[in-house]
């Protein structure tokens, strides 16, 4: 089996937070101008398109980008399709599949197609808090999703953040998980190596187990 990218091509018409600055490539050196060599300066959020949440994102004593752990980031995780849901994701919808022994955890929902359009939706589809809870409960150490944040818009107080990043569960957000079927997938995910960074753009990949249908 072939390695699969989930990784969204940063792009200036790829979907951001409300009130974020779209992404820039500037020219710093260009060779059609007599430099030597190409290179360019990157102006963008470090929660743009596909990207991973330090616990430093909402908690002020939590780790930072350089800190994290790889184990993490790399290994067996599981899909699971949500598509069908109209609402946010609760306890009960991740207590009706079969978590058991499952330690990365991929959500695909019925709004990733929706991040490679400009405007925002603020009506995604995310964790709500007692959803996050079971997701520690488990003992599930990275939980990824397909829309920009794992939690509601707007959720009062960002629970399912707070409750993720405080067990040190990593999050990454924005994947493109339309290639993957339910199953289970060697996944990687490596965020840049930024001192005491909030968060990273990450290039995603996986690919099947063998024995896997």
């Amino acid at each position: 089996m072939t390695w699969i990218d989930l990784t969204r091509t940063i792009h200036a018409e790829l979907a951001t937070w409300p009130g974020d600055p779209k992404p820039e490539l500037l020219p710093a050196n260009r060779i059609e101008n007599g430099d030597s060599c190409n290179t360019s300066f990157l102006r963008l959020n470090s929660h743009l398109g596909t990207h991973l949440d330090a616990p430093y994102h909402f908690e002020e004593e939590g780790k930072r980008l350089q800190d994290l752990p790889l184990d993490p980031l790399l290994g067996p995780a599981t899909l699971i399709d949500l598509t069908h849901k109209t609402s946010h994701i609760d306890r009960q919808d991740l207590e009706s599949q079969n978590l058991q022994g499952v330690q990365r955890l991929l959500i695909k929902t019925s709004y990733g197609d929706k991040l490679e359009l400009p405007e925002f939706f603020e009506d995604f589809i995310g964790l709500a808090p007692d959803a996050a809870e079971y997701v520690v409960e488990k003992g599930i150490t990275l939980v990824g999703i397909d829309y920009l944040s794992i939690e509601p818009f707007a959720q009062p107080e960002h629970h399912t953040h707070h409750t993720l990043l405080r067990n040190e569960v990593v999050i990454v957000e924005g994947l493109d998980l339309s290639p993957l079927s339910p199953g289970t997938y060697e996944f990687i995910c490596l965020p840049l190596k930024i001192k005491d960074c909030d968060g990273s753009p990450c290039r995603a990949v996986a690919k099947r187990i063998t024995g896997e249908n």
